[in-house]
């Protein structure tokens, strides 16, 4: 399959884009898709109309430009679907662009009347995605520039959790799902790794393939039998204030270096 194009400089940043779909494996592979087309970036995947309203209400859910909706929302808790969405805020000044993502064409025309750019039918494909991306990046204003994310949005049970990066430890991906680690507790949230590297840069580093950690809060290097690890947290050593973070082999020189690059009090041999 063609993997498709980085965008050019004339088509600006990458979209931003929210998932909305109650199936966790469907959501999941979605934001997949939506990642490799290297076209835009998952800033938000949710599984209710509640909270994606509460991702687009929030201070940077402006920045959102496009919502792939799911039409039909079995496990909504308020017994909303995806149009229902559409409804309230087609049209309205600011408000996002929206694919509908379905598995029934009989809502085509309802969806086109109220402006949605693009109706996918499932089972998705990469190069169909991509295609609405494409055709998406055509129709953004390319004056308006989206800024960077600047909280992360995390699940506690029922509830969003909005966390700002500088309390954030580290965040983990195990289990074919992701956790963001902080002194408030641990979260679930579902962008991957790679997502959260694209949306904060440099604020976050890879310490292994499943961690990312904030390198302002790491406390603790240790080294014992070839094997490296980090306490990251508010303390040092006392495991209620912090978490132990694996450092892989391949990374551990990199990273020791880049501690005591901007540190001293150490003799360099």
């Amino acid at each position: 399959m063609r993997r498709p194009e980085v965008p050019s400089p004339d088509q600006g940043p990458r979209l931003r884009a929210l998932v909305l779909e109650d199936e966790f494996p469907t959501r999941n592979y979605l934001v997949e898709l939506i990642e490799a087309t290297q076209l835009a970036e998952v800033v938000g995947a949710v599984a209710s109309v509640e909270e994606a309203r509460a991702v687009l209400n929030a201070p940077e859910g402006a920045a959102v430009d496009v919502v792939f909706v799911d039409v039909q929302l079995a496990g909504d808790p308020g017994g909303q679907s995806g149009l229902d969405l559409v409804r309230s805020m087609a049209g309205s000044p600011g408000a996002p662009m929206f694919v509908l993502t379905t598995a029934f064409g009989e809502h085509a025309l309802e969806a086109f009347n109220l402006g949605v750019v693009d109706y996918i039918l499932k089972p998705f494909n990469e190069e169909r995605v991509a295609q609405s991306l494409r055709r998406l990046l055509e129709r953004r204003p390319m004056a308006v520039a989206a800024p960077l994310a600047t909280r992360v949005v995390a699940r506690r049970k029922k509830s969003l959790v909005f966390l700002e990066p500088a309390e954030i430890w580290a965040f983990e991906a195990a289990e074919r799902m992701t956790f963001v680690h902080s002194r408030h507790g641990k979260f679930d949230i579902d962008l991957s790794l790679a997502a959260i590297e694209a949306s904060f840069g440099r604020t976050f580093t890879r310490a292994h393939r499943n961690w990312l950690v904030n390198v302002a809060h790491v406390r603790e290097l240790e080294r014992d039998s070839g094997e490296t690890t980090l306490f990251v947290g508010v303390g040092i050593g006392d495991e209620s204030q912090g978490i132990r973070v694996p450092v892989s082999r391949d990374r551990a020189q990199a990273l020791r270096e880049m501690l005591l690059a901007n540190a001293t009090g150490l003799r360099h041999t």
